[in-house]
């Protein structure tokens, strides 16, 4: 187990699990979070031993969103010349590209949601590939009820996920929205009795991602994502080119015979990824 200040993260069979570790403070998002959280996926991106990413919490809460102490603190967003307003650009920048790692991450990442996913919790969780709540759970775009505009992903992927009506209701009055609610709109796929069975069945979803040919997991997310924001034209060629990359003779038959013979199927992890700048 790497057990940071923010997060614990272990990888078992495959599956990594992140879990939020600070229930005292309600799993809120300070400085250090945005750290732990962006280096944690960056060694899950280029590691390739994980297949699938479960991301859960502790406590009451999943996430009470941005420590609110934070921008009173260490960081200042200041207002006060066209200089400090335009860093806010910059700053946020940095933000929004940590959460964007969980869509670029070569595996896809399942949140599983307790109690309150407020304010910075809900920009976290859209950009994961697939959500699950206990019953008592909520989401709220808790940054109209402090004066400002939710700006770390929650207004440019919820629209993505719910329908426009009730993404406006949720942003302009900062109500709850319910696990029950979320789920008939299709925010969450499957709502749990209980904190226990919410992270069981996060797992077991997971490792049944875990057992598929991983560079075709990655393949399909790709493909996925692509299609959300293009024309069905331009994704249809996309797929084309990308079939034609990862295709594997070897990875179908390997399949079909595990089928056939009904064992597990045993396929190459994802290679470990180098940068550039680290050879020589």
């Amino acid at each position: 187990m790497n057990t940071l200040n923010c997060f614990s993260l272990t990888i078992e069979r495959h599956v990594a699990h992140l879990v939020l570790n600070r229930p005292e403070a309600m799993n809120t998002m300070h400085p250090s979070f945005w750290r732990e959280l962006h280096d944690a996926l960056t060694q899950l991106h280029k590691g390739g031993e994980a297949r699938a990413l479960v991301i859960s919490s502790t406590g009451k809460h999943f996430s009470a969103g941005m420590a609110l102490e934070t921008f009173g603190g260490a960081i200042q967003m200041d207002d006060n010349s066209p200089e400090g307003r335009a860093a806010v650009f910059d700053l946020l920048t940095d933000m929004q590209a940590t959460f964007t790692l969980l869509e670029t991450l070569r595996i896809p990442v399942i949140a599983a949601i307790q109690g309150g996913c407020i304010g910075g919790a809900v920009d976290m969780v859209t950009a994961c590939c697939i959500r699950y709540a206990t019953a008592d759970a909520f989401f709220c775009v808790q940054e109209i009820n402090i004066g400002m505009v939710a700006d770390v992903g929650t207004l440019q992927r919820l629209p993505k996920l719910l329908p426009m009506g009730l993404v406006k209701e949720l942003a302009y009055t900062g109500r709850r929205l319910s696990a029950s609610k979320a789920l008939a709109h299709g925010l969450v796929t499957e709502v749990f009795d209980n904190h226990e069975a919410l992270v069981a069945g996060a797992l077991q979803t997971a490792q049944e991602i875990a057992s598929k040919p991983p560079v075709a997991i990655w393949g399909t997310k790709q493909a996925i994502h692509y299609a959300r924001d293009h024309s069905v034209e331009d994704s249809l060629r996309q797929m084309g080119w990308l079939q034609g990359a990862i295709w594997s003779n070897p990875h179908v038959r390997e399949a079909i015979a595990a089928l056939k013979e009904k064992r597990e199927p045993h396929f190459p992890p994802l290679v470990a990824l180098k940068g550039f700048r680290e050879f020589g």
